[in-house]
C-alpha cells in the first residue's frame, strides 16, 4: 500500500476532523501546524470498484441489434453528437462521432483528479495535504464552497476533502484548488500524454476558460456574486456568438468519446493508477450527485453506474458541452464504459436527457438477450 495512504490513517489517528478558515490565499498548502479535516477514504462495493476482469458472460463482439439502435438514436438527434460505448471484459466497441473532439466541460475533471492520484501513489502528495482558499481563488458558475468561503473569508480543506467536492458534486473551485495542488493545466496534460490517453486536452482551468468562451478577459472580480453573467450580457450578440464559435471549432478542453471510454475502460483494468487510487476514485463517482436523469436514469435496476457530467455555456437557443460518461457494471460483473457529448444542440434538456437515458438502456436489454 502506497505511504501516502498509511499518512491518512495516521492524520485521521491525530488530529481527527476538523476546519480552518483562513485569510484569502493562493491556494497552497497551509504549514504543518495548521488543521484541517482529516481524509475518509471509502472503499465501496468491491464490485463495482473491482480492477480485475470479472468472470463475466460478455461477448466479444457488440450485438447487430445494439448496434442499429445506437445508430439511429444518433441519426435523429439535432446537433452534434458523439456517442462511444465499450465493453470493458468483452473487448469490443462501438461508435458514432467517436474519434471526433468534443467540448468536455466538467468531464475534464476526472483528468486533475487522475493526475493528482498518480502523485499521491509516487509519494510526491497526500490525500491529507491541507489546502488553503480564500476569495481570489473562487471561480465561476457552480462552486457551493463559495459561500463558505465567503462567509469565514477563507478555508482549509483536505485533498480528500476537495476530490469529493469536485468530482461527486462537480464544484469549481474544489477543482480548481486541486488543478494548481497537482501541478497546473502542465502537469494535467503531461498525465495524459505519458498515459497515452489519445484525444483528450486538458484547458487552462475554469476560470481563463470560461471566459474566453464567453468573450471576456478574466479578472478576479468576476467570481463575485453575478458580475460574470452581467458582463457576459453587456457584450455584444457577435462578440458572444464569434467567441463560441471558435471554442466549439476547436474545444481548448477538447476530447474524444472515444478515447474517453478507453480512458474509463483502463481505469477500471487498473492500469492508470494504484489499487488504492483506482478504488478511491470509482467509489468518489458513484457518489456523483449531478446529472441523475441524463445516463443513470436508464441504468436497469441492479446495475451499479458511476459518472462524470459536464454541461456547458448557453447562447440563444445553443447549449454546448451537455455530456454524460461513466461506467456500468452488471449484476454478473460485465462493465461497459459509456460517454454521450452534444457539442452543440437546441434540443430541450428533457429531449437530451431521454437520448442519453435510451443508451444506458439500449446497452442493458442488449446485455440481457
Amino acid at each position: 500500500m502506497p505511504m501516502s495512504y498509511f499518512r491518512v490513517i495516521a492524520t485521521t489517528v491525530l488530529i481527527g476532523i476538523a476546519t480552518a478558515c483562513v485569510a484569502p490565499s493562493e491556494g497552497r498548502p497551509v504549514t504543518a501546524n495548521q488543521r484541517t479535516e482529516a481524509p475518509q477514504p471509502r472503499y465501496e462495493n468491491p464490485r463495482t470498484t473491482q480492477t480485475t476482469p470479472p468472470t463475466t458472460r460478455s461477448r466479444s463482439r457488440p450485438d447487430a441489434v445494439l448496434e442499429r439502435e445506437i445508430a439511429e438514436l444518433w441519426r435523429t438527434f439535432p446537433g452534434k453528437t458523439g456517442i462511444a460505448i465499450k465493453s470493458i471484459d468483452g473487448g469490443w466497441s462501438i461508435g458514432h462521432r467517436a474519434d471526433q473532439n468534443f467540448p468536455q466541460q466538467s468531464v475534464s475533471k476526472l483528468w486533475v483528479a487522475m493526475a493528482l492520484l498518480e502523485k499521491v501513489d509516487q509519494g510526491r502528495l497526500s490525500l491529507s495535504d491541507s489546502i488553503r482558499i480564500g476569495p481570489d481563488d473562487l471561480t465561476l458558475f457552480y462552486q457551493p464552497m463559495a459561500a463558505e468561503v465567503n462567509r469565514n473569508g477563507g478555508v482549509v480543506k483536505s485533498v480528500y476533502t476537495l476530490l469529493d467536492k469536485s468530482l461527486a458534486y462537480s464544484d469549481n473551485t474544489a477543482n480548481d484548488a486541486l488543478l494548481r495542488h497537482a501541478g497546473g493545466p502542465d502537469a494535467v496534460n503531461d498525465f495524459i500524454r505519458r498515459s497515452r490517453l489519445g484525444k483528450i486536452k486538458f484547458g487552462p482551468g475554469e476560470r481563463l476558460m470560461q471566459s474566453q468562451i464567453a468573450g471576456l478577459k478574466w479578472n478576479q472580480s468576476l467570481s463575485e456574486g453575478r458580475k460574470f453573467y452581467t458582463a457576459r450580457a453587456n457584450l455584444p450578440i457577435e462578440t458572444r456568438r464569434q467567441a463560441l464559435s471558435d471554442y466549439l471549432a476547436d474545444p481548448i478542453d477538447g476530447a474524444s468519446p472515444g478515447a474517453i471510454v478507453n480512458a474509463l475502460d483502463r481505469l477500471a483494468r487498473g492500469e492508470l493508477l494504484s489499487e488504492n487510487s483506482t478504488q478511491l476514485l470509482q467509489s468518489i463517482l458513484k457518489r456523483t450527485r449531478s446529472g441523475p436523469k441524463r445516463l443513470k436514469a436508464g441504468v436497469p435496476a441492479g446495475w451499479e453506474f458511476l459518472h462524470k457530467t459536464g454541461t456547458g455555456q448557453v447562447l440563444g437557443a445553443v447549449s454546448t458541452g451537455y455530456n454524460d460518461v461513466g461506467i456500468m457494471t452488471a449484476p454478473d460483473g460485465s462493465r461497459y464504459a459509456v460517454a454521450v457529448m452534444l457539442g452543440d444542440t437546441t434540443a430541450p434538456v428533457p429531449e437530451r436527457m431521454r437520448l442519453m437515458q435510451s443508451v444506458t438502456r439500449a446497452v442493458g436489454r442488449y446485455h440481457n438477450r
